[in-house]
This record gives C-alpha cells, sequence and structure tokens, in this order.
C-alpha cells in the first residue's frame, strides 16, 4: 500500500489535464436540496403556528421555508468558493482552520461558563454562538478543518513509509482526536457530531491503508473510550437505556422515537400528502430538524422512503466513484473523508428514526433545516466537485492481477496520476 502511495507521489510526473466536473454530483446535491425546500414549505405553517401559539411570537407562514432559502443562498456560495479555489490553497491553511475551530470551542465554554449571551445553550450544553440574526455551530467548523488537516496529514505520512508508526501518525493523530473529542462530547455534549468526525477519520484511515491490527486496536480503543463518555453522562444512559428497553408509552424518554415511527407508520405505502402532515403540529420533536426523515415518511409513505434511500445511496456511490478515479492521494482522502462525513449522517440519522439506534441529534444532509449543518456540507461538497475535475479513468483488466472495488479504493497508482496538478 504504502509502496503504490510513493510511487504515485514520487516516479510518477505525468499531466492530468482539467477537465469537464462531475455534473453528475450536482444533479444529486440539487434533487436533495430542492426536496428538502419541498418538504420545509408544506411543514412550515404547521411548525410556525405552534410556535406562534406557545410563545406568543408573529412569524410568518413560511418562516422555516424562507430562512431555508437564506442558509441554501449561503450554502451555495459556499459551494462555489470551495470548488474554485484551487486545493492546495485549502491544505496550506488546514492547520490554521482547525485551530481556528479549537480556538472558537473554547472561547464557546468560557462564554458559557460565564453566561454571556454569545454563547447560546440549551439543556446544559453550549453549542452555539447567537450572532443575533442566526446562530453558529463552531463544531461543524471542527469537522471541516479535521477534514482537510488529516488529508494532507496522512498523505505525507504513508508517502514516508510512516501510516502505521504510533509515533509519527497514531500518537499525533489521537492528540488532535482527543482535543476535537473534549470539546465536542464531553464539553458541548455532542455525541452525534463527535460521531460523524470519527466516521471520516475512520473513513480517511482505511482508505490510507492503515494496518488491519492497529486498525482493530483503534477500533477498539474507539469503542471504550465511547463507553466512557456514556456513563459519565446521564442523558447517553436515558438515550441508550430508551433504545435497548424501548417503552410504547407515547410520553417519558421514548416519546421521540415512538412519535417518529407514529409518523413512518402513520404514511402507509404512499402517504398522506404534502401539507396534510399531523406530527409537524408540535407533537413530533425537531419535525424541521432530526426528524425530518420521519416527517417524509409521514408525507410520502413507504415508496417515498424507499426512493429517498435509493437517491442518497446513488449520491454515495458517486462520491466513491469519484474517489477511485482520483489520482493525488490527498485529493483521494479527503475525498474519501466527505463520503465517511455524508454516509454516517445518513445512516445514523435514519437509524434513530428508525428505531436501529440511539437519537443522537445528527441531522439528515441536505435536507434537514440549518444554517450551519448545511453550510459546511456544501463546503465539502464543493471540494468534492473541484477534484472531480481531474480524475482519470483506470482500465481494469481480468484476471490475477486484478484488484478489488476495497483494494482500489485505498492508495494506489493511477495510469494517469499527477501530485502537481492543482
Amino acid at each position: 500500500m504504502q509502496q503504490r502511495f510513493a510511487e504515485a507521489t514520487s516516479s510518477t510526473r505525468q499531466f492530468v489535464r482539467r477537465h469537464r466536473p462531475d455534473y453528475q454530483l450536482i444533479l444529486y446535491i440539487g434533487i436533495l436540496l430542492l426536496l428538502g425546500l419541498v418538504v420545509l414549505y408544506a411543514i412550515s405553517p404547521a411548525r410556525t403556528e405552534v410556535i406562534n401559539e406557545a410563545g406568543g411570537h408573529a412569524l410568518d407562514q413560511a418562516h422555516f421555508m424562507q430562512r431555508q432559502l437564506m442558509f441554501l443562498l449561503v450554502g451555495l456560495t459556499g459551494f462555489a468558493i470551495t470548488a474554485s479555489i484551487p486545493l492546495k490553497i485549502w491544505q496550506k491553511y488546514a492547520g490554521k482552520i482547525l485551530i481556528t475551530a479549537f480556538v472558537l470551542c473554547a472561547l464557546l465554554v468560557v462564554f458559557g461558563a460565564l453566561n454571556v449571551p454569545l454563547a447560546l445553550c440549551t439543556s446544559g450544553a453550549c453549542r452555539w454562538f447567537n450572532l443575533g440574526f442566526t446562530t453558529f455551530q463552531p463544531a461543524e467548523l471542527v469537522k471541516f478543518g479535521l477534514l482537510l488537516f488529516v488529508a494532507g496529514f496522512l498523505a505525507r505520512r504513508v508517502a514516508e513509509g510512516k501510516v502505521n508508526s504510533i509515533a509519527d501518525t497514531i500518537v499525533p493523530l489521537g492528540v488532535v482526536t482527543a482535543i476535537s473529542v473534549l470539546f465536542i462530547i464531553v464539553f458541548q455534549k455532542d455525541m452525534g457530531t463527535g460521531l460523524a468526525m470519527l466516521g471520516i477519520l475512520a473513513t480517511m484511515l482505511f482508505v490510507a491503508g492503515i494496518n488491519k491490527r492497529i486498525g482493530l486496536i483503534l477500533l477498539a480503543a474507539m469503542v471504550g473510550v465511547g463507553i466512557l463518555l456514556i456513563l459519565i453522562a446521564p442523558h447517553r444512559i436515558e438515550r441508550v437505556t430508551t433504545f435497548l428497553n424501548p417503552s410504547d408509552e407515547l410520553d417519558g424518554s421514548s416519546y421521540h422515537i415512538n412519535q417518529a415511527k407514529l409518523a413512518i407508520g402513520t404514511g402507509g405505502f404512499f402517504g398522506l400528502g404534502l401539507g396534510k402532515s399531523v406530527q409537524a403540529f408540535g407533537y413530533l420533536p425537531e419535525a424541521v430538524n432530526d426528524s425530518i426523515f420521519a416527517i417524509m415518511g409521514e408525507l410520502f409513505g413507504f415508496v417515498g422512503l424507499l426512493a429517498l434511500l435509493a437517491l442518497f445511496t446513488a449520491f454515495l456511490l458517486r462520491i466513491l466513484r469519484i474517489m477511485d478515479h482520483v489520482g493525488d492521494p490527498t485529493m483521494k482522502l479527503l475525498v474519501a473523508g466527505v463520503f465517511g462525513w455524508v454516509a454516517t449522517h445518513v445512516v445514523v440519522n435514519i437509524g434513530a428514526m428508525t428505531g436501529l439506534f440511539p437519537l443522537t441529534g445528527l441531522t439528515l444532509p441536505l435536507l434537514s433545516f440549518g444554517g450551519t449543518s448545511l453550510l459546511f456540507i456544501m463546503l465539502t461538497l464543493g471540494l468534492v466537485f473541484q477534484i472531480s475535475r481531474y480524475t482519470s479513468h483506470i482500465q481494469y483488466k481480468e484476471g490475477k492481477n486484478n484488484e478489488s472495488a476495497d483494494g482500489r479504493r485505498r492508495i494506489r497508482r493511477t495510469r494517469n496520476a499527477n501530485p502537481r496538478y492543482y
């Protein structure tokens, strides 16, 4: 694995010409964004009615739709920026971006402890900066900085033949991961974002060709730390207990998951139709955010959810296809990290809404209402779109030298690989 990487980064100097980007990726992104807007348009009147009655507000019926359009405009701008600025620039500032994210997380902890209004805290967790016109979640910046930093770091270590070195690779990654876990999971009490972060790291380590023995040790360490983090937090123990011992009662700790299942079940085979949601009237918590999959089950039914799963599968496979055809190791690792990011969100969110996983608070990419999460998922996809301009088509011959898909997706030499083209 390391030898293949070295070949790709040293002796190979063939030029990969910039070509048309992968517009099919844009198609999937556009369909998901449009679908999210349609669902928010359908349930926005119900949600605003509940909020207005409960808090004495006077929000417009299209409040959530209007806000999401604003967030989408910001997200599309971010997509255009990351798709246009060369990756070498992002790599140059990757460390600074990650440090900035850590500093913001530290400030959030301090502001929360001092009750500074700039820190927005709910249920004892300070996760957002209150900017007045909107909120900002620095944990998303941590994920973005981690993605950029680790991609470049692992590419250099594999090129040096040190990807499996405890001192040169595992320990530095462990330190960065520990700092991220401290801020995101311990201080901000955000297990969902922590899982997404670990999904990013695990995917990149696999593609980098980490030794199986070391990989299993790291996996065991992650599981052990995860169990410890659950045991020290009462609210996490409650979520896991609810997951392991579900109740049919429509109140208490099982309320959220039971309402989500009820929404999906109510939709039947073809759904109730747009504008006919019952759960949006305050029954299902986080209907526009974490629980939007359950709302879609209510509106579009079993058939609609199957179509949505097929769409996400095609979207993720498209990202994998781009990764398969990238010759530059840093680019390959970065696309792998984006795949891990999106896949973790999709699997964990849908699993939680169907009772397969405990509730974590992860959003459904490109569909859920939210500003920071949409912005950073669009930033990462902009990078993938840029990288898709520099893919090469690899021909695989049948025979004893033919590789499996897993082998192709790890660091290897492509016929036209060139680390200098971006």
